[in-house]
């Protein structure tokens, strides 16, 4: 949006229709206590010509998936867009469409959303989607909230090791104040231990959280932990990858109870990290617990078919202690983008996509692991990322090759300590045989170099 300046005399305007004499009048009940004492040290001021091509040289020092060869994941993915997404994403009675609370004036955008809610019902096998939450760290959090309210558990919540390390600190943030304890179960293999489970889960436990592909890139045995869930009367919940439902089973078809996913795959993109949308379905029987919107439709007093937003049960709308979240709104430009991919690519489209994400990373991984020193973290199956131990600090060969153009993937050593030799890649299906084999090249030289220079340090010391 072009920048506009405000005059002095739409300052004094503006100040004269809110009743105030002067600017500082406005800030009057900040005390003078806490008040800047002296001039904002500032630049002198740019003529616009000149403050354009400083904002250019600012924005082009940013390295993007658009300007690189991308191999990052752990919930951002580099998936293709196709240009439909924009064009309807862009429309105006879209981008500045307010809360649709009034529906008589709104029904373009809950007409957006139902056919979202559809489609992600589709896509994960699940009874009922709402219409988007804030991210997937924030919808596994909402996640455990709608569990406990449903079996009346405060005791525990268990979650694997090997879901996101992020979405885990997120929702612990969340129930920092309530009752329930947060227990990790163990996933030393990569994947969740079923007796370490089974030793864990007892008639406490409101519900247990596994991430599928989980955070390595492993397919954990979604179908025996259910069964096993299920049988202490705790809820299933599962954060999946919405590409990989395109060859793996959907959530519900593995009998879920609650599914969460981060959507920005879903023709949004990697935007540096966020914000991104939160997607949330779960089993009819629950859907009076549902946090944030959910689009019904109906017919007017015309008999013509409509929507609204209906089964409103937040703190806004009745007494706060019967809501069932404090979410008020959705990721409504986001959810949209993502209607307009599903729509666009569709089941077959789908399937294709993350075809070619799984052959392309197991391509890529059998590149890898012939370098000396480079073998698979876990012997596991996976589906479009993989994690790999090297024989050197993994964020120095990601840095290294920064400087040619590749986005390399993500050192697990962020994390935990113990790991800064072990890195974790995803291959999409935007990447080519050739751009596969120059990374493999190119991480090989890295590789080489790094552990040449920590031989040298650890002689030297």
């Amino acid at each position: 949006m072009p920048y506009l300046l405000n005059t002095p005399d739409d300052k004094n305007d503006m100040l004269k229709s809110i009743g105030a004499s002067s600017i500082d009048e406005l800030f009057s009940n900040i005390p003078e206590s806490v008040r800047l004492k002296r001039p904002l040290d500032i630049p002198k001021a740019l003529t616009e010509i000149e403050l354009t091509r400083h904002i250019d040289r600012l924005a082009n020092s940013n390295l993007s998936a658009d300007s690189a060869v991308c191999f990052l994941g752990g919930g951002s993915y580099d998936h293709f867009i196709p240009a439909v997404v924009d064009m309807v994403a862009s429309r105006s009675e879209f981008y500045t469409a307010y809360t649709p609370y009034q529906a008589e004036a709104s029904q373009g955008s809950l007409q957006a959303f139902y056919e979202f809610q559809t489609m992600i019902s589709q896509l994960t096998a699940m009874d009922i989607s709402n219409s988007s939450l804030y991210e997937a760290g924030s919808g596994l959090a909402e996640a455990i909230l709608m569990a406990m309210s449903v079996t009346g558990r405060m005791g525990k919540v268990l979650v694997a090791e090997s879901v996101h390390p992020e979405y885990r600190l997120s929702f612990t943030t969340y129930l920092a104040n309530l009752e329930p304890t947060v227990v990790t179960v163990a996933c030393p293999t990569g994947k969740l231990c079923l007796d370490d489970l089974a030793s864990k889960l007892d008639e406490t436990v409101s519900c247990v959280i596994v991430q599928h592909p989980n955070f390595f890139g492993n397919l954990e045995e979604v179908e025996e932990i259910g069964k096993l869930i299920h049988s202490k009367g705790a809820l299933f919940i599962v954060a999946y990858d919405p590409i990989s439902v395109g060859i793996l089973k959907k959530p519900g078809e593995y009998d879920a109870d609650i599914a969460v996913a981060e959507g920005q795959c879903l023709g949004n993109p990697m935007i540096y990290g966020g914000p991104y949308l939160g997607l949330l379905s779960c089993k009819e029987a629950f859907v009076r617990k549902i946090p944030g919107r959910l689009v019904g439709q109906t017919v007017d007093r015309k008999g013509k078919r409509c929507w609204v937003l209906t089964l409103q049960t937040r703190e806004q709308h009745i007494r706060r202690e019967k809501a069932t979240s404090n979410i008020c709104t959705n990721q409504g430009l986001f959810a949209l983008r993502a209607a307009v991919f599903l729509a666009a690519i569709g089941p077959k489209g789908l399937t294709e996509t993350a075809e070619l994400c799984f052959r392309k990373a197991h391509f890529l991984m059998d590149l890898l692991c012939k370098i000396p020193g480079v073998k698979p973290k876990f012997n596991l199956p996976f589906f479009k990322e993989f994690t790999i131990e090297l024989p050197c600090n993994a964020q120095v060969v990601i840095n290294s090759l920064i400087d040619d153009g590749i986005l390399a993937g993500l050192s697990q050593g962020r994390w935990s300590k113990d790991l800064a030799n072990v890195m974790t890649i995803a291959v999409t299906e935007k990447r080519t045989r050739s751009e596969l084999e120059n990374y493999a090249a190119a991480f090989s030289a890295a590789v080489t170099a790094a552990s040449s220079q920590e031989k040298s340090k650890a002689l030297k010391s």
